[in-house]
């Protein structure tokens, strides 16, 4: 199936704003802490039920998705047309854009995966032999954070994808246009025209 770049834009910016959607809520849901239970020699930790980790894992995952499909965008063979990496990266804004949609989904990456993986750690461990142990959750404005750097990471694709889509303008016409001048030669040097020692040839015959 052959995909066009309104739709490889719409593909990142649709799972770009879920990642982005899925979580802030998970930010709103996770709860500040759990209740410490004393009992002998131990604390357990009752935590109240919410989706954080869930979300998290699929902010985390839409991410990914997002951030493969607009790497493929810019290199896409549209119209069965692909375009050297030589002539893409001939302009440094496109390169420099190129690289901080990559380093912004790292970050975004580091982000999103660093609460939630803590959240389910601290979840499924709830009996503590500190009897202080005040039953905290992940850090707070973490995953939001993580959510925002997502949804800048798809903007940057956007923005690369529309840089390439000037690249190919400029690469194609550039093709198109040294076709053109080598048919022109080709033409001209067919052309044989009559001069003076063929004319002198002729009347000797």
């Amino acid at each position: 199936m052959a995909f066009t770049m309104k739709q490889m834009a719409l593909i990142t910016s649709f799972f770009g704003a879920f990642s982005f959607i899925c979580g802030v809520i998970a930010e709103n849901k996770k709860p500040a802490a759990g209740t410490p239970i004393p009992g002998k020699g131990v604390v357990i930790c009752k935590y109240p039920s919410d989706p954080t980790v869930v979300l998290g894992y699929i902010s985390f995952a839409a991410l990914i998705v997002s951030t493969v499909i607009g790497h493929m965008s810019i290199f896409y063979p549209y119209n069965k047309r692909a375009i050297p990496s030589g002539a893409l990266f001939r302009s440094k804004t496109m390169f420099v854009f190129f690289n901080i949609a990559w380093v912004t989904a790292g970050l975004a990456a580091a982000l999103l995966l660093w609460p939630t993986i803590t959240e389910q750690f601290h979840l499924s461990r709830t009996v503590h032999h500190n009897p202080d142990y005040a039953c905290p959750t992940a850090k707070t404005g973490v995953l939001g954070g993580g959510a925002f750097v997502s949804l800048d990471s798809c903007l940057f694709w956007l923005i690369c994808l529309m840089l390439a889509n000037n690249a190919r303008s400029d690469y194609f016409e550039e093709v198109e246009d040294s076709q053109k001048g080598g048919s022109a030669q080709v033409i001209n040097l067919d052309i044989n025209p009559i001069g003076p020692e063929a004319l002198k040839h002729t009347n000797v015959a």
